[in-house]
């Protein structure tokens, strides 16, 4: 068991909840619904948030499916609801170079009528607001670094120590973190969180489950002239850039006043080892599709993130003695409709019912918390996920195989002859230089395709993490662990090219030179925006993201 020493300070909570979310503010409603429903002795409640403020590390695309808002909070509108506008126009095409195919049709699953483009970065925020009004602690700008246990049963979470420099010594600043014990964690801690990963590692949670499949999605907030795009108007688009063996697209999102999201989601499951998500979304806005929404105007904010895209089978058991998993920490996102804030938000709630009636029956054993796994059973979440179970997996296969049992899909719920659809990790995908490319291997300093940048309507990975709002303290051991940094100059580059300096999108790693003619890793921890694909496409799983020093990273205003 994890013994504090005598100077870390103990906090003692019912519940608590790690991650501020839409899974873990939803989680946080319901309780304080649950206490005022049932009566009976108040329980301690908190909620722990990694970023300086709430909302400040939300990213979405975001429309938003609002089932689960509606059961939550039925006077969502009268409450100030912050939802930008309510979509009134689909459009999906299919791009080459320089041409567009509209759909004739819009598939079911992409019809978004009645739901509601949105920053989740407002949405949090307001959520934030609700949950304090109802006296819960919330607690910004604290990162959990681990859990805390007493044998195999979870028994809290300690935060992570402040002020020690990048060579671990302690700082004049320096204070240790607190251990927050509770009789129920809940789990909120987003994708490839470190705390749920550490988790399903150590109890096998994911035993006899598919491995997880991610994709990457990079997103910029323009201002455009106010009559160009109609507020309401969402676009989604297949195709170029990408590749008939790539997975991804483009989408497009209006809001009034001029605002528009603009992103490009690219499967991390791609072959091409010199590939470059971030590449690929400039050439994306350089379509004549994208380059007439966006001429004249000026990009105002920049993200990227990672999504857990494997769905029903890839999920982990969300329980275990003391704990539960909620939102995109247990992969609850349907690919299909590119949707999973209201998954978040359900599987928050339901986590919530479970912890309450545990804490009350005063059984927060796994036996007890496996009621949370019923709940899930029962309810909208697995009605939903299990008939796109083998979408994302299908894709492996090419663009065309993947639409054709998209489509199959909506008519047979699903069913495929071998189900479920057999995956491998998405950076397993990742080919070797000498098999993907053979005799004609490229200059691995030369990323494939470059983009034209004129900082207009194209942008550099400096320039684009500038307006992420991006903020680091420098002096702090980097949050960005790589196990074996010989690797990076020996090994990778010879067989892959050192992709990371392609794949993340914050120009984070780079290949300098070491003096000796040959190459090292430099690790830029200050730029990362925390979209974990690094610690998921390493081809050799050296790489540990785990959370900085409290409150740094993005900052996603409007997001």
């Amino acid at each position: 068991m994890n013994g504090p020493p005598a100077d870390r300070e103990t906090l003692e909570v019912d519940v608590l909840i790690v991650g501020g979310g839409p899974a873990g503010m939803s989680a946080a409603l319901r309780l304080a619904q649950l206490q005022k429903e049932k009566g009976g002795e108040q329980l301690s409640i908190a909620v722990l948030e990694k970023s300086r403020e709430p909302g400040a590390h939300m990213l979405s695309g975001a429309v938003l499916d609002p089932s689960a808002l509606k059961d939550l909070i039925p006077d969502f509108k009268e409450k100030g609801a912050p939802l930008a506008s309510e979509v009134h126009h689909d459009h999906i095409y299919f791009l080459t170079k320089n041409s567009k195919f509209p759909f004739p049709i819009t598939p079911p699953p992409l019809r978004n009528h009645g739901n509601y483009i949105i920053s989740v970065n407002r949405f949090v925020k307001w959520m934030a607001g609700l949950v304090e009004a109802e006296g819960i602690d919330l607690f910004s700008g604290f990162p959990a670094s681990e859990l805390l246990y007493d044998g195999a049963r979870v028994v809290g979470v300690r935060t992570r120590d402040q002020g020690i420099d990048k060579h671990g010594a302690k700082k004049s600043t320096f204070e240790p973190g607190v251990d927050i014990r509770a009789n129920v964690t809940i789990l909120c801690d987003g994708v490839r969180g470190n705390l749920t990963k550490a988790l399903v590692r150590r109890l096998a949670l994911d035993e006899g489950r598919l491995p997880q499949i991610y994709a990457l999605g990079i997103k910029e907030l323009w201002e455009v002239p106010k009559d160009r795009i109609a507020a309401g108007t969402v676009i989604h688009t297949m195709g170029y850039p990408l590749r008939m063996e790539e997975f991804g697209g483009c989408f497009l999102y209006a809001m009034p006043d001029g605002l528009v999201s603009v992103g490009l989601v690219s499967g991390l499951d791609y072959r091409d080892p010199m590939f470059d998500p971030h590449i690929a979304f400039q050439h994306a806005k350089q379509h004549p599709l994208m380059e007439s929404m966006l001429r004249g105007g000026q990009m105002v904010r920049y993200g990227a993130k990672a999504l857990p895209e494997g769905g029903w089978h890839t999920i982990p058991r969300v329980y275990a003695d003391g704990v539960l998993i909620a939102g995109d920490a247990g992969g609850f996102l349907n690919s299909m409709r590119l949707k999973g804030l209201h998954l978040a938000m359900r599987t928050g709630m339901l986590a919530a019912e479970t912890a309450f009636d545990a804490t009350r029956a005063n059984d927060t054993s796994s036996a007890q918390l496996r009621k949370y796994e019923d709940r899930i059973n029962n309810s909208d979440v697995r009605r939903e996920l299990y008939s796109v179970r083998n979408v994302h997996q299908s894709f492996s296969y090419g663009l065309l195989p993947g639409l054709m049992y998209s489509g199959l899909s909506l008519v047979t719920g699903g069913w495929w002859v071998r189900d479920p659809m057999p995956v491998k990790a998405g950076y397993e995908h990742m080919a070797k230089l000498a098999d993907y490319y053979g005799d004609n291997r490229p200059d691995v300093d030369v990323a494939v395709r470059p983009a034209k940048i004129d900082r207009k309507l194209t942008f550099d990975k400096l320039t684009n993490v500038h307006f992420s709002g991006t903020r680091h303290a420098e002096d702090q051991p980097s949050h960005l662990i790589v196990h074996d940094t010989d690797i990076c100059r020996t090994r990778c580059r010879e067989e892959y090219g050192n992709p990371c300096t392609r794949f993340c999108p914050a120009n984070v790693y780079e290949m300098v030179d070491a003096g000796d003619g040959t190459k090292k890793l430099q690790i830029n921890a200050s730029n990362c925006v925390h979209c974990k694909t690094c610690d998921i496409m390493d081809p050799y799983q050296v790489i540990d993201w785990v959370p900085p020093e409290g409150g740094g990273g993005p900052q996603y205003e409007g997001m």
